[in-house]
């Protein structure tokens, strides 16, 4: 598993996410997810989204997965531009 698969599958989960996915050892991943389908969402929630997009590759090809997760409007208030 490489990092730019577990970020299309994440795209693929959550359309119109941008999405960076990071990993130096092919099974510990960093992702940051900024998703419109994370407004009113509380962080567990936020992150179960994620979760459900990669689906049983969790726990299997993807051993750990860290997940900073906003919304637009969050990342653009923390002076973010993209992923």
């Amino acid at each position: 598993m490489n990092p730019d698969t577990v970020a299309e599958l994440i795209r693929a989960g959550l359309p119109g996410a941008e999405v960076l996915v990071q990993s130096q050892d092919g099974t510990h991943f960093a992702a940051r997810v900024i998703a419109r389908e994370f407004a009113g969402q509380r962080a567990l929630a936020r992150h179960q989204l994620v979760y459900r997009a990669l689906g049983e590759r969790m726990g299997r090809e993807i051993h750990a997965l860290s997940i900073e997760a906003f919304t637009p409007d969050e990342w653009a208030g923390r002076g973010g531009a993209g992923a």
